[in-house]
């Protein structure tokens, strides 16, 4: 189940980066890991106001969607897509949210799933509106049937991404101004965070690690932009230079052990692995990073999300930045 779950979301990121046509503008040998630490922000209180005229006009990945009324049943079924509806102020609006979706701790968790979905199920909420990342074949179809709006947000390329999305769901929800002022919280706290690293970051290598079969990600990613703010060199990116793998190669153990990265940033710990499984990996103690302890154990969640919480990624990639600085 975990491994499919970890399977499911590198397919939803790899499909994100997959041409598409989409019209939406965006304006140490040592088992002492550094634990990147998570912090985050309370959402905004909801109010029952709204600063969206409705019928409104959604710009989405499965084209404009006209929502008539502000809703008040939404169903989610991306954990991402939860995690914004909360930061936006829309939470008393969710009704029901995919098994995933297990942040925050008051988003109303069933058994529905996002990868699987079950339409039969999902109209037994009666939603008004359903957003979703991952379609298998006939989900929209058969929730426009229903005469149900769904929103389809695949995987963030850009942080601009992350924006447009958390806009577009305050504006099909209502809640455009705190969308916005959300945006602007997340900007700043970005730029505090990369300009508080005070350019520690600048030419030191990562490996960024998704899983044990050693896929990774790219500068071209969502998540390697993220590492660039901090001017970080991936090493990974001589191994998809023609983007076939958009940004998410699978590498070998000689490539990453030759290429001995200065840190090494865990985002599959809740899949089990851990600073002191790369170290006993056969090979891998000859790394600087292994030999240091510059292992950065990240939260798994946070690492594979492109929602409000990119600020807690951030934050742990300068916790690793400054743990390599002091060894």
């Amino acid at each position: 189940m975990i491994r499919t779950a970890l399977t499911a979301v590198l397919v939803v990121m790899v499909a994100a980066c997959s041409p598409t046509d989409n019209t939406a503008t965006t304006t140490l040998i040592s088992s002492t890991a550094t634990t990147a630490k998570v912090t985050t922000t309370p959402a905004p209180e909801t109010t029952t106001t709204t600063d969206t005229e409705f019928p409104a006009t959604v710009e989405a990945d499965n084209g404009s969607v006209t929502i008539d009324e502000r809703p008040t049943s939404v169903i989610s079924l991306s954990s991402t897509a939860t995690e914004m509806l909360f930061a936006i102020g829309a939470g008393s609006q969710v009704v029901a949210v995919d098994d995933q979706s297990n942040y925050p701790a008051e988003a109303p968790t069933t058994e529905l799933s996002g990868f699987t979905p079950n339409l039969e199920a999902i109209l037994s909420y009666e939603p008004d509106l359903v957003v979703i990342t991952f379609d298998p074949g006939e989900l929209i179809a058969g929730l426009e049937t229903a005469g149900v709006p769904v929103l389809s947000y695949t995987a963030a390329s850009t942080i601009d991404d992350v924006y447009r999305q958390m806009e577009a769901l305050g504006t099909a929800t209502g809640n455009l101004e705190a969308a916005e002022a959300t945006n602007q919280k997340i900007q700043a706290d970005l730029e505090e965070i990369v300009e508080g690293s005070a350019g520690a970051g600048a030419g030191v290598t990562y490996y960024h690690e998704i899983d044990a079969l050693l896929y990774t990600v790219t500068s071209s990613t969502f998540f390697g932009e993220i590492y660039g703010l901090f001017g970080m060199a991936n090493v990974a990116d001589p191994a998809d230079e023609d983007g076939s793998a958009f940004g998410y190669p699978q590498l070998s153990e000689e490539y990453v052990v030759a290429s001995d990265p200065n840190i090494i940033y865990l985002a599959n710990v809740l899949y089990g692995e851990s600073a002191e499984s790369i170290a006993s990996r056969p090979g891998w103690d000859v790394m600087t990073a292994v030999r240091r302890g510059d292992i950065v154990e990240l939260d798994s969640d946070v690492a594979s999300r492109w929602g409000p919480r990119i600020v807690d990624f951030a934050q742990s990639i300068a916790d690793g930045l400054d743990g390599y600085q002091e060894g």
